[in-house]
């Protein structure tokens, strides 16, 4: 195989409602190596923005998990055409030209990979006409339907472009693991985070607890941290993964249950999250830390204090965090990889992370 270079869109909107990224990303494809399934890839983010919500989409998107399915399906349709407002707006403002794919993961609304079903909104067949171009999208459904979680979906990214890490620690919506052990990929989801600590972080004024100042200012209220940690999820093993369907179901009703200031409820999940993270990890490896999170260092700090408190005395846990670029847009440079494995037909979905009934590569391709 002669190298092969792609350039492709990748598109990401997370649970933390921040915003959709948009990253254009080069990627080249070199023979792989004797005994080995993947080429060598390489990737570079060339341009890359996240384009804020709107008020109107933030409030829309954060109830959609109540909506109807005729509710649903006119929400399907009206985000699609405004995400394909955001990425056309992306390319002229980047005066981007050639494109092989738009690879998006659309906005997840409904993740209940137990009953079989998950429901990514602005994969619709349109967003190909809208935007003029080929079009990789709905990652996850294939995989459901293959008796598998759906998610995580960036673990084959951490392996083809991050391998060099102990694990990769992805710190948006909700906090997810990717590691490889004995030559086999493995990852699910840990805890929310931002989709929790945002909400309360709004009700003090600010759309998230910059640098953790909030929590750092709070005292964390001890059964409150109890019950958390003695959710069910916790002790569930791999594969596993969240959806916000569960953070409504399980966790904000507990949080509510206790008479806590907002100040001290942040105080109190940033040490749950800390404490739920830090058991993730052996000791004396490197960790690749992006995500919003990634800014969050009474979180990290945290998160190391937990990690001594519970290991041999002299482990160290190396947390890295890179430059910005990739701490906001590693998840958008990953589905654009996502998209090119399926355009190659390898695979993009790895049954040691999602359960599913065998490896295989996902997504809808759609022609303009």
């Amino acid at each position: 195989m002669e190298q092969k270079n792609y350039n492709v869109i990748g598109v990401m909107s997370g649970t933390s409602l921040d915003g959709i990224d948009c990253a254009l990303i080069k990627v080249s494809m070199s023979p792989q190596i004797a005994g080995e399934v993947y080429p060598v890839f390489n990737a570079q983010i060339i341009n890359a923005e996240t384009i804020a919500y709107p008020n109107d989409w933030v409030d829309k998107l954060r109830t959609a998990h109540t909506l109807s399915t005729v509710a649903l399906s006119t929400l399907n349709a009206s985000y699609t055409i405004y995400l394909a407002q955001v990425i056309n707006t992306f390319k002229a403002k980047y005066r981007i030209k050639q494109v092989d794919a738009v690879c998006s993961h659309g906005h997840t609304i409904l993740h209940q990979p137990q009953d079989g079903f998950t429901l990514q909104i602005g994969n619709l067949p349109e967003l190909a006409q809208l935007l003029s171009h080929k079009v990789v999208c709905d990652f996850r459904v294939q995989d459901v339907a293959l008796g598998g979680q759906g998610a995580p979906l960036v673990p084959i990214g951490d392996k083809l472009l991050f391998g060099t890490y102990d694990y990769c620690l992805n710190l948006g919506g909700f906090a997810n693991v990717s590691t490889e052990e004995n030559g086999v990929r493995l990852a699910y989801d840990i805890c929310p985070v931002n989709v929790v600590l945002n909400t309360y972080a709004h009700k003090l004024g600010k759309p998230f607890d910059d640098e953790g100042a909030f929590a750092k200012a709070g005292t964390v209220h001890a059964p409150l941290l109890k019950e958390l940690n003695s959710l069910p999820y916790y002790g569930s093993p791999a594969p596993k993964s969240l959806g916000i369907e569960w953070v409504h179901e399980q966790v904000f009703p507990i949080i509510e249950s206790y008479k806590v200031s907002d100040i001290d409820l942040l105080a109190t999940f940033t040490e749950h999250i800390a404490v739920q993270i830090a058991t993730q990890f052996k000791e004396n490896t490197s960790v690749l830390v992006t995500g919003g999170g990634a800014y969050n260092s009474y979180l990290l700090g945290r998160v190391q204090a937990q990690y001594k408190a519970n290991r041999v005395k002299g482990a160290v846990l190396n947390l890295i965090v890179p430059d910005a670029q990739l701490i906001e847009f590693k998840e958008a440079l990953v589905f654009g990889l996502l998209g090119i494995l399926r355009l190659e037909g390898l695979p993009n979905c790895l049954a040691s992370v999602t359960g599913a009934s065998k490896d295989h590569s996902s997504g809808m391709l759609y022609d303009s």
